[in-house]
C-alpha cells in the first residue's frame, strides 16, 4: 500500500505529466472512435434501467470521449481533476458543461439522473478514497436515479498484461506507447501499471517519456461493502465485449430509501 507521501506524489506526478504535460496527446493515445462500443454497452445497461434520463454526470470524464457517445442520450456535467484533459473535452464536447474537481470531495449542489465513473476509478488507492469517491456518487444522484460504476480492476478478475497502441494526427505529429500490468501477490490491495511514450512533433523531433501508476485492487466483496456502507442498493452487471480480454464487473447502484 502506498504511504501518505506517496499517495501525495502520486497525484502531482499525474496531473503534472500523464494528465497534464501529456494531455495534449490524449486524442492520439486513446483516439474516441475507440470508445464506441464500450460507450454502447454502458448505455445499454443505464437504458434499460433507466430509459427516461435525462442528466448525467460523469466524474473522472478525462478527455470527455464516454461523454462524446452519452451526451446524445443526456445532457452531461463531466468532471475531472486535471484541468488539462477537461481542455481538450472542451474541445471534443463544447455542448457539455465542465467542472473542475476531485471525485472523493466534489460538491456540485445538485443532483443527476445518471452518475457515471468508468477507469479514473481505479486511481483510488486505499478503501478510504474510494468510500469518499462513492460518496459524492451517493450525494448527486436523485433518488430514482441510477449510477453506474465501471472499475477496470476488481481484484477477483485481475491479470497482468502488456498492451501497445498509438497513432498519428493529421499535422504530422504522432505517438505510440507500450503499457504494461504488473503481476500482484494474494495480500496487494494495489497494483502498477507501466506506460512508455514515445512522442513525434509535428516538425519530426522524437522525445520518450515513462511513469508507473499506481491503481486500486479491491476484491468484489470490498466493493459491495463499500456501496453498501455508502447507501446504495448495488447489483453487478458483467460487462458484453467482444474485445480479448475479461469483461469487466460493472456496479449498478440505486439510492437507498432507508438511508
Amino acid at each position: 500500500m502506498l504511504s501518505s507521501h506517496g499517495h501525495q506524489l502520486w497525484r502531482q506526478v499525474a496531473v503534472t505529466i500523464f494528465y497534464g504535460e501529456l494531455a495534449r496527446w490524449w486524442p492520439l493515445v486513446s483516439p474516441v472512435e475507440e470508445y464506441e462500443g464500450e460507450a454502447r454497452e454502458f448505455l445499454r445497461v443505464i437504458v434499460e434501467q433507466r430509459p427516461h434520463a435525462r442528466t448525467a454526470l460523469e466524474l473522472g470524464s478525462g478527455g470527455g470521449h464516454n461523454a462524446y457517445y452519452f451526451k446524445r442520450h443526456f445532457a452531461m456535467t463531466l468532471s475531472d481533476l486535471s484541468s488539462d484533459m477537461l481542455a481538450v473535452s472542451r474541445q471534443l464536447n463544447p455542448d457539455c458543461e465542465h467542472v473542475l474537481g476531485d471525485m472523493r470531495t466534489l460538491e456540485l449542489g445538485r443532483t443527476f439522473d445518471v452518475v457515471f465513473v468508468h477507469d479514473a476509478i481505479d486511481y483510488m488507492t486505499s478503501e478510504t478514497d474510494l468510500a469518499a469517491s462513492l460518496e459524492t456518487v451517493y450525494r448527486h444522484l436523485a433518488p430514482d436515479g441510477l449510477a453506474l460504476v465501471v472499475p477496470d480492476h476488481v481484484k477477483e478478475r485481475y491479470a497482468s498484461a502488456t498492451e501497445c497502441g498509438g497513432s498519428d494526427g493529421a499535422d504530422g505529429s504522432a505517438l505510440r506507447f507500450l503499457e504494461w500490468s504488473l503481476d500482484v501477490a494474494p495480500s496487494d490491495t494495489t497494483g502498477t501499471v507501466h506506460y512508455s511514450f514515445v512522442l513525434r512533433e509535428a516538425d519530426g523531433s522524437l522525445r520518450c517519456l515513462h511513469e508507473a501508476h499506481p491503481f486500486g485492487l479491491f476484491s468484489q466483496a470490498t466493493w459491495l461493502q463499500l456501496f453498501e456502507r455508502s447507501g446504495f442498493n448495488v447489483e453487478l452487471v458483467e460487462e458484453r465485449t467482444d474485445d480479448e480480454r475479461v469483461p469487466r464487473l460493472m456496479f449498478l447502484a440505486r439510492r437507498n430509501a432507508q438511508r
